[in-house]
């Protein structure tokens, strides 16, 4: 049977698993990135269960985040404990961040996950649109000035549902389970002014894939300004008015501005971005 926490109540069990957690030390983050080669290329568990021990205090700590929901802490720090297994199975240390940024994403999902399948209240379709609508339902009603728990004015219940892109039936149907629940997703934290609905973990990307797009992004830049060397003074000047200009400057204007004629303008283009493309190719080829 699964065990009750009663909300607002500190776990005095969980404060003595957080305060024996002290003896596993921290890491440097040169000692973790070995660790997760060794695991990653070697599975050396030995290294895997220092990146884990070393991580159970966020584990910990992050499950005290979801007190409010009436389930147990060690049931929490439990999930919260397979999400960071998951971390460690695929984490890749060469991307750059801490191990313990990565963690997190997975540590709030699992518990998200656990507490979806076990309130009583949220035992609702995992799909991303309730997901949505049970966690944002009540931060939209208070942004649209709704107090009262009863029924939605219709005008209301329209805004909702097209903010979270679901039918105004579901709208309806999850404010009155919300309604009727005795636990309120905008009480604060009994040690914070931190909301119980702040604790979630929400569907955006996880830190590895905002990360990735950032280092694509500026290596694209990189490339694009080693590659513009290549060209003469004419030629980036076309391809900077054509191409990277918030305004594109027409054929005509670089015509009139240059002396010469628009077609010649067009081929002087095509021949720029021939070798740009050519550049980038060449440099994307090169070991790192």
């Amino acid at each position: 049977m699964m065990r009750e926490f009663t909300p607002g109540v500190r776990d005095r069990a969980l404060d003595h698993y957080i305060a024996a957690l002290g003896r596993f030390p921290m890491l440097e983050a040169d000692e973790e990135r070995e660790l997760a080669r060794r695991w990653r290329d070697n599975e050396d568990e030995a290294a895997r269960d220092r990146l884990v021990t070393s991580h159970l205090r966020l584990v910990a700590k992050t499950a005290r985040n979801y007190a409010g929901y009436g389930l147990a802490q060690s049931d929490l720090v439990s999930a919260g404990t397979v999400g960071l297994m998951r971390a460690v199975a695929n984490f890749d240390p060469e991307l750059g961040f801490r191990f313990a940024t990565y963690a997190a994403w997975w540590i709030r999902a699992e518990i998200h996950h656990y507490v979806l399948d076990n309130w009583s209240l949220v035992r609702i379709s995992r799909d991303a649109a309730n997901r949505r609508l049970f966690f944002k339902l009540r931060r939209l009603k208070a942004e649209f000035n709704v107090i009262d728990e009863g029924d939605l004015d219709p005008a209301v219940l329209d805004r909702i549902a097209v903010a979270l892109d679901v039918p105004q039936r579901a709208v309806a149907e999850m404010n009155l389970r919300l309604a009727g629940s005795e636990l309120s997703l905008n009480v604060a934290h009994a040690d914070s002014a931190e909301e119980w609905q702040d604790s979630l973990a929400d569907d955006g990307p996880s830190p590895e894939a905002v990360l990735g797009e950032r280092q694509e992004m500026a290596m694209r830049r990189k490339l694009l300004r080693q590659a513009l060397e290549v060209l003469d003074k004419r030629e980036r000047a076309i391809v900077t008015e054509r191409r990277l200009s918030d305004a594109q400057v027409t054929l005509e204007a670089l015509s009139a501005e240059m002396g010469i004629s628009r077609e010649r303008v067009r081929q002087l283009e095509a021949r720029a971005l021939a070798k740009l493309k050519a550049s980038v190719a060449d440099q994307s080829a090169r070991p790192a």
